[in-house]
């Protein structure tokens, strides 16, 4: 058995799944290449191995997450004071010839200076910058629940297509048993040519819809490949459809674990902070800055070298300050309310989104028991007796095919019902920033 070091299992399994060569499968290639190939096709694909792929390989999400290192990167820059200004040169030369044996010559002459923010100033912009980190943080995170949602629509979009692929061959294979009855009855004297013409055709109806659907589930899995930054055309395996969960935590429940877990909303609480740090940042430059500085300069006399020391402080004065200390502070406090403004509006969109899910969630489960329950149950029925009635003439043949198709229509909407039951558990992890617990009952086509 192959050993994995600390936190590159899951990874190598999924690469396994997804039909990646694996260390053992390059040692297997060449002679053995068609059949390693072959197999890795075959292998299925589980939700927790995309969602495992979809953190390691989507480039928007590495995207974000170097966006958020970036921040990082910034943010001792803000508390840091400015850099000193170190200045060389000669002072009080005579003019025209430049002469530097004047009585007040100074040659050379040296000047540090260091501006000091006013007390407060860094602390704020460090804190600023802090806050900032975290957003883009948070906005990496964000993506990465985005992500997630997305990778596990199209997981279920593409089990939900191979389950009408599978549901559209049994029912070719029962159109041509049907075909080979009405033959079989024409032969007999029993039946009608017409029958064994609509049965061919059927036949043949049946076998473009597959190719249709073959294609539809091409175009899904490029689609997933190019969130795994996988070419189009990389074998992708049958996905297999995990436990769903039949019951999830009630309303009041999940906002409050979006309050907590929520990205999109913590985004919004540390744009407010940001925005009062800098509403008090902007009111402190109504303030003067200080500069301070030492100067050093010497000039040769008859007694020898003459060395003059200065010091000196100043101060920023803000003589514009109605038109732009004023204005800045004024900025700061609109952009306060602004971000105010807009974290109420995201606590509602949140709110409104686990509504619309859980609305969908009842709905698609109400409907999945009423179809695996009632339903289909009925209309297989319908086909056995459809068949039974056609054998002895009582019905004819479209009635038997219609039976047929009514049967295969219902197994589909059955399957997508429980694709779109888990793209809405799916869209309400993501609303909710975290994922939803294991239950014991869970909802499965199976009666």
């Amino acid at each position: 058995m192959t050993s994995y070091a600390p936190g590159w299992a899951p990874a190598a399994l999924a690469l396994t799944f997804l039909g990646f060569a694996t260390t053992e499968a390059a040692a297997q290639s060449g002679a053995g290449g068609a059949s390693n190939q072959a197999a890795e096709v075959r292998d299925t694909l589980t939700l927790p191995v995309l969602l495992a792929l979809v953190e390691e390989r989507s480039p928007r999400l590495a995207a974000m997450r170097a966006g958020a290192e970036a921040a990082a990167l910034r943010r001792p820059a803000a508390s840091t004071l400015p850099d000193p200004v170190l200045q060389l040169g000669v002072m009080n030369l005579g003019l025209p010839s430049l002469r530097a044996d004047m009585p007040s010559s100074m040659a050379p002459s040296v000047q540090l200076m260091q501006m000091l923010p006013l007390p407060g100033k860094l602390s704020l912009m460090g804190r600023i910058a802090s806050l900032d980190e975290a957003m883009a943080a948070a906005s990496a995170e964000e993506m990465s629940w985005e992500m997630r949602e997305m990778a596990s629509a199209m997981f279920y979009d593409l089990w939900a297509e191979d389950r009408r692929i599978e549901v559209m061959n049994e029912t070719l294979a029962l159109l041509r048993d049907f075909q080979q009855v009405a033959r079989a009855m024409y032969v007999s004297g029993m039946g009608r040519q017409a029958d064994v013409l609509r049965a061919e055709v059927e036949v043949a109806r049946m076998e473009g819809d597959i190719r249709s659907m073959e294609a539809m589930r091409y175009a899904i899995a490029a689609r997933l490949g190019a969130l795994l930054d996988r070419p189009a055309d990389a074998p992708l395996g049958p996905p297999v459809l995990g436990p769903l969960p039949a019951e999830v935590p009630p309303r009041d429940t999940l906002l409050a674990w979006a309050a907590e877990a929520r990205p999109f909303l913590a985004q919004g609480r540390q744009a407010v902070e940001g925005a009062r740090s800098r509403v008090e940042l902007a009111k402190k430059e109504l303030w003067p800055d200080v500069t301070v500085g030492v100067a050093y300069g010497q000039r040769g006399t008859d007694m020898g070298t003459e060395r003059m020391g200065s010091a000196m402080i100043g101060f920023s004065l803000p003589v514009f300050a109605g038109r732009r200390q004023h204005a800045k502070r004024d900025e700061a406090l609109a952009m306060e309310r602004m971000a105010a403004s807009e974290l109420v509006g995201r606590q509602a969109d949140v709110a409104a989104r686990i509504g619309e899910l859980l609305a969908e969630l009842e709905r698609t489960r109400a409907l999945t028991r009423l179809y695996r329950d009632d339903i289909l149950p009925q209309a297989r029925a319908t086909v056995q007796s459809s068949l039974s009635s056609y054998r002895v003439g009582s019905v004819d043949f479209m009635t038997l095919v219609d039976a047929q198709m009514a049967v295969n229509a219902f197994q589909a909407e059955l399957d997508q019902l429980l694709a779109d039951y888990g793209k809405a558990l799916a869209a309400l992890e993501s609303a909710v920033g975290r994922t939803l617990p294991d239950v014991p009952e869970t909802l499965t086509a199976a009666p």
